[in-house]
């Protein structure tokens, strides 16, 4: 089959297009053949090795997973013996194991996982794109601020993939939203239901004297630190991106009167959450009640250039890679 691989960290050059065996599924894995994945910050993180903490995750000298690619969406090819919640010729949708092994014409998962039917209202590339931004931002929102209807949030980073599933799930909670982006992006976040957009270029959110119950940095932009100032007495700042502050946020709840800070490895959930959420979320998407945003899609051959175009940052919503299904797999 065609995958993309690396064996060192670096550039978008490290990543090579090339043949590698097809994996057979074990008795209760399922495998399927990639329509599309995406190419996330998560991704560019695990490929260049930076900042050092995601080698804790990915090999401290060298990468210890050759495949890249956090989510999928496809068609059921084969099943193993013991697999009764799927058959072939299913659509589906996914997570990848660990967050890998998606840039490829098809990946085995567990029936287990956190993978589920695409039903016949929803496309190959929305339902790609649920498993990254969305399934990231529901629980940050959900448990993470217990966000509450007539709350202020700001959400930074509002135009990428998981601002823009938080600017519409906060909405629908009931919350007042505020997004940060720049001015190429202030339209189309306020389209999507903020109730305010401020551009970072022009305007340092830290200076405008508003308060927020909530500040949700989804691309690690800002800090606790240089946060602390706009949250209400009791705000809380969630953060995607490890944060000294964070570490520190108890200290700092004893000094500046309940203002805590949260890191959530939502990755990190039991696949069995993860299922219910994603049900949740592609009835959303179903119902016209969360739009994914798509920016482009690449071909899996030019995967290097997608790499490259995801790290100049201006990336809005997601970032597609083209795997066409019903290829041959080597």
């Amino acid at each position: 089959m065609k995958a993309v691989v690396y064996s060192k960290y670096g550039s978008p050059e490290v990543l090579e297009f090339c043949d590698i065996p097809a994996p057979t599924p074990k008795d209760n894995e399922v495998q399927v053949k990639i329509a599309f994945s995406t190419v996330t910050l998560v991704d560019t993180a695990f490929r260049s090795g930076t900042p050092f903490i995601a080698r804790l995750f990915t090999g401290l000298l060298k990468p210890k997973n050759g495949i890249l690619g956090t989510e999928f969406s496809g068609v059921v090819d084969s099943v193993g013996k013991g697999v009764t919640r799927f058959r072939p010729g299913d659509r589906v949708f996914g997570a990848a194991p660990n967050g890998f092994g998606a840039h490829a014409q098809c990946i085995c998962i567990g029936q287990d996982a956190a993978i589920v039917k695409i039903p016949d209202a929803l496309t190959f590339e929305d339902a790609a794109t649920i498993c990254n931004g969305a399934l990231t931002a529901l629980p940050f929102l959900r448990e993470g601020a217990g966000l509450k209807s007539g709350q202020k949030i700001l959400i930074i980073g509002a135009s990428g993939s998981i601002g823009t599933a938080a600017v519409q799930l906060a909405a629908a909670m009931g919350a007042e939203v505020t997004g940060l982006c720049s001015s190429s992006n202030l339209e189309m976040v306020s389209n999507l239901g903020a109730t305010l957009v401020i551009d970072y270029t022009a305007t340092n959110f830290a200076k405008t004297g508003q308060k927020y119950d909530v500040i949700f940095d989804t691309v690690g932009k800002s800090s606790f630190r240089k946060s602390r100032s706009s949250l209400t007495k009791a705000g809380i700042y969630l953060t995607t991106i490890p944060d000294p502050g964070v570490l520190l946020s108890p200290l700092w709840t004893v000094f500046h009167k309940g203002k805590r800070a949260k890191m959530m490895a939502t990755g990190l959930r039991s696949d069995a959450v993860k299922i219910k959420d994603m049900d949740i979320l592609k009835e959303m998407v179903i119902k016209d009640e969360l739009h994914p945003v798509i920016d482009r899609s690449y071909p899996l051959e030019q995967i290097r250039a997608a790499h490259a175009y995801v790290e100049r940052g201006h990336k809005r919503g997601n970032l597609l890679i083209n795997i066409p299904y019903n290829r041959p797999l080597i």
